[in-house]
């Protein structure tokens, strides 16, 4: 029934660090989603610096999709968009053949904010990949939710549990939310190739091992459900793999050819930065260091 755990590894993003999921050396994608962060849960202070934000960056080749438990981030990005995202809300960002956008923590700054959230990109189908970028914010019935059994749930997208979420994919998929009372059992929704569950905070058990927050399950065609030990919050994502994509730093293609050129545009200021935020950018990462020869 289990495939596969992961652990998350902590990463900094300069002003705070993640729990970095996906990709992952033994497992780079489940379905479409290609990378898996969890922020948080941490306190900001007011007065935070401007250093903890992310500034302006770029994508090519994937969706983004922030969604938060708690906590308050403003996006902008280069297609015009200036949308706050708010727990329980969806920001869904296409960006296709490339865009750039800040993550700025504005109401940390002012008053203090305890972030706790998921970002995921879900890559693009190999004939979207080059689709015009864009932007969309997800709230209310787009969000279809339900409670039975101990267990609120939310489709934030895709089809699931006899639910579709008005988000609009490119490729068959499905990511839920749930939140669960100690003892409730909870369902691994069917119909995908992959699959995979994510504790963000709490235990459940599964297969007769118990799991806690920060552990990926990768599970297997036949797992079905699971049941909370403690109070729990869980992430439930999937949908059908699209073939191998390659990484480098904010930018994912099935061509490595694209990703040096993505590289060049980015270096070369060939990609406009969002106007209501184009003072400063995150300078592409230097290439990594190749591994030393074996001593002689």
């Amino acid at each position: 029934m289990i495939d596969l755990v992961i652990e998350q590894r902590r990463k900094s993003l300069g002003g705070f660090e993640v729990g970095r999921v996906l990709p992952f050396a033994k497992r780079r994608m489940v379905g479409p989603f290609v990378f898996f962060d969890h922020m948080g849960p941490i306190d900001l202070a007011p007065g935070i610096p401007r250093t903890v934000d992310v500034r302006p960056h770029p994508h090519i080749g994937i969706s983004t999709v922030t969604y938060l438990f708690s906590g308050e981030i403003m996006h902008r990005d280069s297609v015009g968009s200036e949308e706050s995202i708010r727990p329980g809300e969806v920001n869904w960002m296409t960006a296709g053949r490339g865009i750039t956008h800040s993550e700025r923590f504005e109401k940390a700054r002012a008053e203090g904010d305890h972030l706790h959230g998921i970002q995921a990109w879900v890559a693009l189908p190999t004939e979207h990949e080059e689709a015009a970028p864009g932007f969309s914010h997800h709230a209310g019935a787009d969000l279809p939710d339900w409670s039975e059994g101990g267990v609120r749930g939310r489709l934030i997208a895709g089809k699931a549990y006899g639910l579709t979420a008005g988000v609009k994919t490119h490729s068959p998929l499905f990511y839920a939310h749930l939140d669960m009372e100690a003892g409730a059992k909870g369902e691994v929704p069917e119909g995908h190739s992959e699959r995979a569950l994510y504790v963000a905070a709490g235990e459940i058990e599964m297969s007769g091992r118990t799991f806690t927050a920060g552990q990926m399950l990768v599970l297997t065609k036949d797992a079905d459900g699971f049941t909370a030990k403690t109070p729990a919050t869980v992430m439930l994502l999937g949908g059908e793999p699209l073939g191998e994509r390659f990484l480098y730093w904010n930018f994912v293609s099935s061509s490595k050819e694209r990703l040096e050129q993505a590289k060049a545009d980015w270096i070369a200021g060939r990609m406009k930065l969002p106007d209501t935020d184009n003072k400063e950018f995150i300078p592409l990462p230097p290439e990594p260091a190749p591994p030393a020869p074996p001593a002689s």
